[in-house]
């Protein structure tokens, strides 16, 4: 749970210095935040919880919630592909006429990654527990 999180934290901590609040930099970011949020809830929902035998939480990422796992990473990669190999000029043009800094991209992929991770970990954090509680009290209602 902690190592993802961090990942992402590390990648805001060297991507993010500020936010960039020009023309429609926040529509973007908020944009791009509620698509992360709307996957990273979307996969929680769809990854398999139930408690093991030990009583612990035991989560299993079917095919899918892998499916919007992907999507998101794989979103964020093409993207950065993209620019890299030729997209650059119609990313500047888009964002010149949507009025867009170059400074909001950077910002919006990376609250989208981290509202994705956190959020489907939230989730699946909530369903452990209580997936744990029902069998608690199921064990408890049959002695």
């Amino acid at each position: 749970m902690i190592i993802p999180l961090a990942i992402v934290a590390y990648v805001a901590h060297l991507y993010v210095r500020s936010i960039p609040t020009a023309g429609n930099d926040l529509v973007l970011i908020a944009a791009l935040g509620t698509l992360g949020l709307a996957l990273g809830t979307a996969s929680g929902f769809a990854t398999h919880v139930r408690a093991g035998q030990d009583g612990l939480a035991v989560a299993r990422v079917g095919w899918i919630a892998g499916g919007l796992l992907i999507a998101g990473i794989g979103s964020r990669m093409v993207f950065a592909f993209a620019i890299s190999h030729g997209a650059r000029h119609a990313v500047a043009s888009f964002s010149y006429a949507h009025q867009i800094s170059a400074a909001a991209w950077p910002v919006a992929l990376v609250l989208m990654a981290l509202l994705e991770v956190s959020t489907r970990i939230a989730i699946v954090q909530l369903r452990g527990r209580h997936a744990i509680l029902a069998t608690t009290a199921r064990i408890t209602a049959t002695a």
